[in-house]
């Protein structure tokens, strides 16, 4: 698969998606607002919006890369790292309510998100284990 062709690829679309509402939701409930600059964080709330944030882009990474690669063994390494970072998100989102966040709304709606992707995820790693493309 070519770089270009990536944004047919539907997970892919995917993980931008769940990127973007990740990266705004951190940001909205950072009271770090300068969350984005990778600075030393202060609040438990900081620190898992940091973490979500990284998480998140990190997934679209790691399809990019298994989209990209050849080599089964980088493939499957790409999946158990998308598998783990889609559970930590759903984590995230947990610990967030824990600290408080009033607007469960937002949280639900990154939990549909994660459902969306993994639905995607779970249909394009079956196609690595048939051998497809």
């Amino acid at each position: 698969m070519e770089r270009n062709s990536l944004n047919s690829l539907g997970v892919y679309r995917k993980s931008l998606a769940l990127r973007d509402l990740s990266e705004a939701i951190a940001l909205y409930f950072s009271y770090n607002k300068e969350v984005l600059s990778l600075r030393k964080v202060g609040s438990f709330r900081d620190d898992i919006t940091q973490s979500l944030m990284t998480d998140a882009v990190q997934i679209t990474k790691e399809v990019e890369q298994a989209a990209l690669s050849n080599s089964y063994s980088v493939r499957m390494r790409s999946l158990t790292f998308i598998n783990i970072m889609t559970r930590n998100i759903l984590a995230y989102c947990n610990g967030l309510e824990r600290d408080g966040v009033k607007e469960k709304e937002y949280l639900n709606l990154l939990r549909r998100e994660i459902r969306t992707f993994r639905t995607s995820f779970k249909k394009w790693r079956k196609s690595f284990q048939n051998g497809l493309d």
